[in-house]
């Protein structure tokens, strides 16, 4: 297990994040050429010299994952620097505050107000953006990269959410939009099955990353009562760990563990998908 993805070039979108940052560690680690792509060049840039800093070997790009010419510029470059892609992870995603409601329930009045953010006052422009860089932010570098992959064996891992079994409240876009990312994993994985490219997603459950921080804990330290809803919702009752994820990871990247494994979607959850509350 130790140098699976040997001479394998992984591509990874979001990498200067808390997750995709582990992702790409443990790809490098096990033995493949990382490339790694963010909006955040910085971030990704100091995951990239922390991984070569342990002998791996790896690249930085500053992305937009909703810019196809961005993309294939990209592509390009990967290929020269390290070779065709072998192994894709879609990433890149998120929420905005500009599209979380104030409320989880309607309340008397939500139609009326401009305080505060109401499913009624929402901006169909954040909206937008926020569908579009999880679905469209997964389709695009698709569409680029998997073009290296065609019957070579290719693998392609999205990022799902608990989002995609259940909508969590006050973030409808970023629900709609996870869901949609299952579905397209399962199109996608059937579309490809014929030329040699599998294609999976992992849905993580509740894992603490910079997006989310102010959500989860009080500027303080304290949990807010999100968090409280969280936990008693996940029968493991704690987040998640990043290096959780890296065995399902594994797995799913490796055709030798995984060859007849496509259109699956992987909840690493605490058992948050099982649970009906009672």
């Amino acid at each position: 297990m130790s140098m699976i993805f040997e001479n394998k070039v992984a591509v990874v979108t979001g990498a200067g994040g808390v997750l995709c940052s582990s992702f790409a560690e443990e790809l490098a680690a096990k033995g493949a050429k990382v490339a790694l792509l963010d909006l955040n060049l910085e971030a990704a840039e100091t995951v990239a010299a922390a991984i070569r800093a342990k002998g791996g070997v790896a690249a930085a790009y500053k992305a937009d994952v909703l810019d196809r010419a961005c993309l294939d510029a990209i592509h390009e470059s990967v290929k020269k620097d390290l070779g065709p892609c072998d192994i894709l992870i879609n990433g890149a995603g998120g929420n905005s505050p500009r599209c979380t409601t104030a409320h989880e329930y309607y309340e008397d009045g939500d139609e009326l107000t401009t305080e505060f953010k109401t499913f009624f006052n929402l901006d169909r422009k954040d909206f937008d953006f926020v569908f579009g860089l999880n679905l469209m932010g997964t389709l695009l570098p698709t569409q680029v990269f998997a073009t290296d992959m065609l019957h070579r064996d290719g693998c392609i891992i999205n990022v799902s959410s608990m989002n995609a079994f259940r909508p969590l409240t006050k973030i409808p876009a970023y629900s709609a939009a996870k869901a949609a990312v299952s579905n397209f994993t399962e199109w996608l994985s059937v579309h490809f099955a014929g030329c040699g490219i599998r294609v999976n997603a992992i849905a993580p459950g509740f894992f603490v990353t910079k997006q989310n921080q102010a959500l989860l804990f009080n500027e303080d330290g304290t949990p807010t009562p999100r968090t409280d809803k969280i936990l008693r919702a996940t029968p493991m009752g704690r987040f998640g760990k990043p290096e959780e994820l890296l065995g399902t990871l594994c797995w799913l990247c490796d055709n030798n563990a995984s060859g007849f494994v496509t259109g699956v979607v992987v909840p690493v959850d605490g058992g948050f998908s099982a649970y009906s509350g009672v």
